[in-house]
C-alpha cells in the first residue's frame, strides 16, 4: 500500500486492495464513532467529513466506494475532495467573472471597432482578471489549511480498516 505524498493536488485519489468482505467493511465504518468526523453510507459509498465545530473553508471529505472483488478481498477507492456546496459555489463564481469577461471583451471590440472609446471595458477586463487572481488565490489557501485535515481523514480511515 503506497502512503499519500505531501503534495496535496486537486481532489487527490487512491485505490486500495484489502482482506475483507465488503459487508464487514462498510459495517466498520457505520459503527465507527470518533470525533471530529462524521460518517455517512450510502450503498456501497461511505462519505467521511468533520463535525461542524472542526469545519473551516478548505476542510476536506472523504469518499470511499468499496466493492467486492471475490468473498474474502475488496478494493476501496477513494478521492479527497471539498464540500460539494462550497465547491459549486466557487466553480458558479469562475463561471461568471469568465462570462463577464468575454461579454465585457466583445463590448470592447464593437466599441473599437466603430472608433467610439474603450478605456472603460478594457479597465473593467482588467479589473475580472484581478478578480480571478483573487479567487485563485483564496482556493490555494483553503487547499493549504485543509492539507492537515486529509493526513487525518486518511489515518481514521486505515485506523477504521485495522
Amino acid at each position: 500500500m503506497k502512503k499519500l505524498s505531501n503534495d496535496i493536488v486537486l481532489r487527490p485519489r487512491f485505490q486500495l486492495e484489502i482482506l475483507g468482505n465488503r459487508e464487514q467493511l462498510l459495517r466498520k465504518f457505520i459503527d465507527s464513532k470518533k470525533a471530529p468526523f462524521l460518517v455517512n453510507c450510502l450503498d456501497n459509498h461511505i462519505f467521511i467529513k468533520y463535525n461542524k465545530e472542526t469545519t473551516h473553508f478548505g476542510s476536506p471529505q472523504l469518499h470511499l466506494e468499496i466493492d467486492a472483488l471475490d468473498d474474502r478481498t475488496s478494493k476501496i477507492y477513494g478521492f479527497f475532495g471539498p464540500n460539494p456546496t462550497l465547491w459549486t459555489f466557487f466553480m458558479f463564481l469562475h463561471f461568471v467573472v469568465a462570462t463577464l469577461f468575454i461579454i465585457v471583451g466583445i463590448w470592447a471590440y464593437v466599441s473599437a471597432s466603430l472608433n467610439k472609446p474603450y478605456g472603460l471595458q478594457v479597465g473593467f477586463m482588467v479589473l475580472l482578471v484581478v478578480v480571478w487572481f483573487a479567487l485563485y488565490t483564496f482556493g490555494q489557501l483553503g487547499k493549504r489549511k485543509g492539507k492537515p485535515q486529509i493526513q487525518e481523514l486518511y489515518a481514521f480511515m486505515m485506523e477504521t480498516l485495522g
